[in-house]
């Protein structure tokens, strides 16, 4: 399973933490990504370049106190249910919270 590390310290708002994910889970587009919830859980399905299209994959979010400072827990909530929506999406990831 491939993993990424989705480092806090790279973003303090909303649109830096879609930048990052366009650098982890992107890569030689021609075109850019949407910055949304939608957009977002296409990312984590694959077929962008770096994983396949319904690989499984886990995300370390280090720095996760930051971001969820950051963020907002409502934000931050909304991340994490669309990153674990196993059940309604067609990708598969594990998350793991450092810090």
């Amino acid at each position: 399973m491939k993993t990424f590390i989705l480092d806090g310290n790279n973003f303090s708002d909303l649109e830096g933490f879609y930048e990052e994910i366009d650098k982890l889970l992107t890569k030689n587009l021609k075109w850019k990504t949407g910055h949304n919830l939608n957009a977002f859980d296409d990312l984590l399905r694959g077929g962008f370049g770096v994983h396949e299209y319904n690989e499984p994959i886990t995300i370390k979010w280090i720095k996760y106190s930051k971001s969820k400072k950051d963020l907002g827990t409502e934000t931050i909530l909304e991340l994490l249910e669309t990153m674990l929506d196993c059940d309604n999406t067609n990708h598969d990831v594990k998350v793991e919270l450092i810090e």
